[in-house]
């Protein structure tokens, strides 16, 4: 409950209310908003879930986070609540990229919506990205080749599901299946599910319902830990085009048909 007064006093100040408007929108007296703020009480549950409500925020967060670290934009719009999404930025007040490590990234799915956990990340910075919010995750595998394996993907975050661009590649961080970097295609309006497609067409293609999409990064661009040998190149590039040539036919057996 430390957090609770500063985080009622800042969510409050956020939304532009005073007190005696807060009051009044959830029908207490303006000394019992007061009391809550300088920590002279503590709200009872049903209060908790009043305010809850009022700010779209689940009581955990209200309860175990302090909020005052965040910007209003440092919220994202989960379902019908917000959860706090930590943005981090320099002494310019330039955004920082968090980078999540290969070792790291079992646990991202448990904190990535944790400001303590974010906050304990690497960073860096890249002053040639585009505008936004970008994080910066490993590549296991080989499922998208020519990304080779102990890559980082450079993604920017993508708070609108329908600003999803069919057959670009995004990280998705999903309830069942973890961290994954493929390429994406919209299907959301025909059943309510994205279809993720590996560019190595030795893994099968899968379909993750769109509520089970926590998170999602699309791709800006990609670091590479370890330097390509020429037979590395070489297999790149046959597999390549052997995958062309699968389309190629795919494309033939319709017509066919």
């Amino acid at each position: 409950m430390k957090f609770i007064s500063q985080n009622i006093r800042h969510l409050r100040s956020l939304k532009g209310v005073t007190q005696e408007v807060f009051a009044e929108d959830l029908q207490v007296t303006r000394s019992r908003i007061s009391s809550y703020e300088e920590g002279r009480s503590a709200p009872t549950i049903e209060m908790l879930i009043q305010l809850s409500d009022y700010f779209k925020l689940p009581i955990d967060i209200l309860l175990r986070n302090d909020l005052t670290k965040a910007k209003d934009t440092s919220f994202i719009e989960l379902r019908n609540q917000r959860v706090l999404f930590p943005i981090t930025v320099d002494s310019d007040n330039e955004n920082l990229i968090e980078i999540v490590p290969v070792k790291a990234s079992a646990g991202y799915l448990a904190g990535y919506d944790d400001p303590e956990y974010i906050e304990q990340l690497q960073k860096i910075k890249l002053p040639f990205l585009p505008t936004g919010k970008h994080r910066a995750f490993p590549i296991k595998g080989d499922s998208m080749l020519p990304m080779k394996d102990g890559a980082f993907v450079i993604g920017r975050f993508v708070e609108d599901r329908s600003e999803i661009k069919t057959g670009k590649t995004y990280v998705l961080i999903t309830l069942n299946d973890g961290m994954v970097y493929k390429r994406v295609y919209n299907n959301i309006d025909l059943n309510g599910s994205l279809l993720l497609m590996s560019d190595n067409k030795v893994y099968n293609d899968y379909s993750v319902p769109i509520h089970e999409v926590l998170e999602l990064w699309e791709f800006t661009c990609s670091i590479n830990t370890q330097e390509y040998t020429e037979e590395e190149l070489k297999i790149s590039s046959i597999l390549g085009m052997f995958n062309e040539l699968g389309v190629e036919l795919k494309a033939l057996e319709r017509i066919i048909r």
